[in-house]
């Protein structure tokens, strides 16, 4: 059974109440962020910095040839950015696939155990606008448009991706879900960040997404160690350690788009989270990051021992 409409609003209530209470009790910090517009936007494009980002998420990048549940996540951006000393803001799109699969791409339809992770594509595009502050308050919010379901792509993309690494086909994908649009809007808040020691910050985050694909509340945490910057795309060299937690009140690469009237084969859990590491290098033009991050298990039928999967994140910067 879905979750009701009446949870979607409490859940996003409680994070509009959690960002309002942080950004209350920063008003005397250095930056005054303005609300965005078009014609801020317009500026920012016309006066800032182009900056390309290719992003990689993939479990068969840890070279195990296995793929399942979250298996790939190819997502391409374009931002402009307009910086001072003391703020950073920036405006961009982006487009990205997101894939699904059960334990095992090679069991065919009839094999796949009751329990198991759906195959799931999700192709999306989207706009957003992310405001920084040189004492690391910042916000951020988006939203994104996309395809839901069969006109995803997500079985060609797989098959051919499948093929040039001569891994094997998938065989499942004619189970997965019917098509729906989906939007999701998104946003993102932090008070700023600590600095317990020098070369070593930790930051704060509240997050939210509200749509009919997701719909969740999450806060994270995150420790950089290294040479620091104090900005976005500024010249570094760290590393870091990132913790998230989050309230999930619906899934629908778990249980089906939520207008659709697909029967859930399993069930979103309502707590998730995942643990990251990596390493964050920029420099001129050049910028790129390496990680590994764990994600819990996210079904209810599952046990945790089984659900739970690593996969790889790597992003390439470079600035126009």
């Amino acid at each position: 059974m879905k979750f009701s409409q009446k949870v979607l609003a409490s859940l996003v209530a409680l994070a509009c109440i959690t960002v309002s209470g942080i950004a209350a009790a920063n008003d005397n910090a250095s930056a005054n962020f303005s609300a965005p517009s078009w014609q801020q936007a317009k500026t920012v494009m016309d006066q800032g910095k182009a900056i390309w980002m290719l992003e990689l998420e993939n479990d068969s990048f840890l070279l195990n040839r296995d793929d399942k549940f979250y298996t790939a996540g190819d997502h391409l951006q374009k931002t402009y950015v307009v910086q001072s000393d003391l703020h950073s803001v920036e405006y961009g799109w982006r487009i990205a696939q997101d894939l699904y699969t059960p334990s095992d791409v090679k069991l065919l339809p009839s094999q796949l155990a009751s329990n198991d992770h759906p195959y799931a594509g999700w192709l999306y595009g989207g706009i957003f606008n992310n405001n920084v502050d040189v004492t690391g308050k910042s916000w951020r919010w988006g939203v994104d448009i996309g395809c839901f379901g069969q006109c995803a792509g997500g079985a060609r993309t797989q098959a051919q991706l499948h093929r040039l690494i001569t891994q094997p086909l998938p065989q499942g994908w004619s189970t997965q879900y019917h098509n729906e649009l989906g939007v999701v809007l998104s946003g993102e808040m932090s008070p700023g960040r600590l600095l317990p020691f020098a070369g070593v910050d930790i930051t704060p985050k509240v997050h939210a997404r509200f749509g009919n694909i997701f719909t969740d509340l999450g806060a994270e945490v995150a420790i950089r160690f290294g040479r620091l910057n104090a900005l976005p795309y500024q010249p570094a060299s760290y590393g870091f350690l990132r913790g998230d937690m989050k309230a999930v009140a619906y899934n629908a690469t778990i249980e089906g788009a939520y207008f659709s009237k697909d029967i859930p084969k399993v069930h979103a859990k309502t707590a998730g989270g995942e643990i990251e590491l990596g390493y964050v290098w920029q420099a001129g033009k050049y910028g790129a990051t390496a990680s590994i991050f764990r994600r819990a298990n996210e079904i209810k039928e599952m046990s945790n021992a089984v659900g739970a999967q690593n996969v790889v994140r790597l992003q390439f910067l470079y600035a126009m």
